[in-house]
Order: structure tokens, then C-alpha cells, then sequence
């Protein structure tokens, strides 16, 4: 892939790390998801942000199996419909995996905008599946979900790349 000019050359990305962050990411959403119960709505979905994170970044590690394997993971916490996030974390790796040559041609805060509609659908999933079971729809306050995931979006980015960037020092030592 030809580099925008400024753009950092990378260093590759240990697959531990790539697991630790998923399952920090799994971590963290149980946690809150324990801590506010049903209330919490609105609350991002970290593990969808980390999984759209390394489908862009990394789409031959992170596949949609592993998106559905997670998403079962969340249903089972949950004790939600199994299948329900499954289905739309596989929905969303499906469209981050088959967008993510474009996507990394954009700054972060367009990268950001441009997931805000793949965010959405993976909601929209969500709350379709329950809808059609019998469950109610969220009301308004779920659609701050998708825009507080954009927004984690830049952080998410800084924090994941971080231990792939480069030494700022050149040094006469190393080639690049």
C-alpha cells in the first residue's frame, strides 16, 4: 500500500497484544454493563470499537470468526439472545473487513465519521433482534451509543497503535 506523506511506518503487531486489548475490551464492557444494568443504553461498546479497530488494521488476524465468537461471549454475559451481538459484531467486522483499504486513506476524525453509519447498523441489528422477540425498542437515548463509539474512535487508535510506532530518534545504526 503506497503511504500518505507524514504517515508513520509501523512496527508489526504482537498477537498477544491484539488479544490482550480484545479481551480488556470484553472486560471492560461487562464491567459496565454490571455496573448500570439495563439503564446503560448508551454506553459505547468497547469491544465493537477494539473489533473495528483491528478488522481495519489487521483484517487477516481478526476475522469474522473471531467478531462472532466474542459476540457469543457478550450474549452469554448478558443473557440476551444467543446471537444477538454475535450476529451484529459479524455484520460490523463483515463491513469494516470489506472497507478498511479505503478507510485508512482518511485521517483519524474522517475514519471516525465514515464508522459512525457502520456503528449504527451493528445497533440497529441489535435492537431489530429484540425487537423481534418481544422485547421493546431502547428509545432515543441507545442512539448516543454509535456517536460516543466515533468519538472513542481517535483514542481508541492512539492507544492501540501506540506500541507499533517507531522510535522519534533516528538513530545511524537503524535502517529506516
Amino acid at each position: 500500500m503506497i503511504m500518505r506523506r507524514g504517515q508513520p511506518l509501523l512496527l508489526p503487531v504482537s498477537p498477544l497484544f491484539i488479544a490482550v486489548s480484545l479481551i480488556v475490551a470484553l472486560l471492560l464492557n461487562m464491567f459496565l454493563s454490571n455496573l448500570l444494568g439495563p439503564g446503560g443504553v448508551w454506553l459505547p461498546d468497547f469491544l465493537a470499537v477494539a473489533l473495528v479497530f483491528w478488522n481495519v488494521h489487521q483484517p487477516r488476524r481478526i476475522s469474522i470468526g473471531w467478531a462472532f465468537f466474542f459476540g457469543l461471549l457478550m450474549d452469554v454475559h448478558a443473557s440476551a439472545l444467543l446471537g444477538q451481538h454475535a450476529l451484529a459484531y459479524s455484520v460490523l467486522s463483515y463491513f469494516a473487513i470489506s472497507m478498511h483499504r479505503r478507510l485508512r486513506w482518511f485521517p483519524v476524525d474522517g475514519q471516525a465519521l465514515q464508522l459512525i453509519p457502520l456503528l449504527l447498523v451493528a445497533h440497529l441489528l441489535q435492537w431489530l433482534v429484540r425487537w423481534l422477540v418481544g422485547d421493546g425498542l431502547p428509545g432515543w437515548p441507545a442512539l448516543i451509543a454509535p456517536a460516543l463509539e466515533a468519538v472513542l474512535w481517535p483514542i481508541a487508535t492512539a492507544v492501540l497503535l501506540a506500541p507499533q510506532r517507531r522510535a522519534h530518534n533516528p538513530d545511524e545504526n537503524r535502517p529506516i
